[in-house]
């Protein structure tokens, strides 16, 4: 079990918690919580150790196009990169209330 931290500087504060996913093999749940910073920060905590580059690389691709102001968990239940952008994704859909 490892535990990631991440931050980014962000600009566009979200206003409501969402929770999408499940904690279920090859899947994860993601938390985003509203935060008063001009950052997000997120959390990691992965069954699956020596990803932090892997992890970074897609929190990094998805605050490049999504520059949201939000405190994150992740719980990972060894997910591949394509799922966690995706669940990522699906919490902006929520976000925006799209169905």
């Amino acid at each position: 079990m490892e535990q990631l931290a991440y931050q980014y500087q962000t600009s566009q504060p979200i206003n409501k918690r969402v929770h999408v996913g499940v904690v279920g093999s090859g899947d994860l749940e993601i938390l985003m919580f509203p935060t008063t910073k001009a950052e997000s920060t997120v959390k990691v905590c992965t069954g699956s150790d020596g990803f932090d580059e892997v992890w970074g690389n897609v929190l990094t691709r998805f605050f490049d196009r999504y520059p949201i102001s939000a405190d994150i968990v992740i719980n990972d239940f060894g997910a591949t990169p394509g799922v966690v952008y995706l669940r990522l994704t699906q919490a902006m859909e929520e976000l925006a209330d799209e169905k």
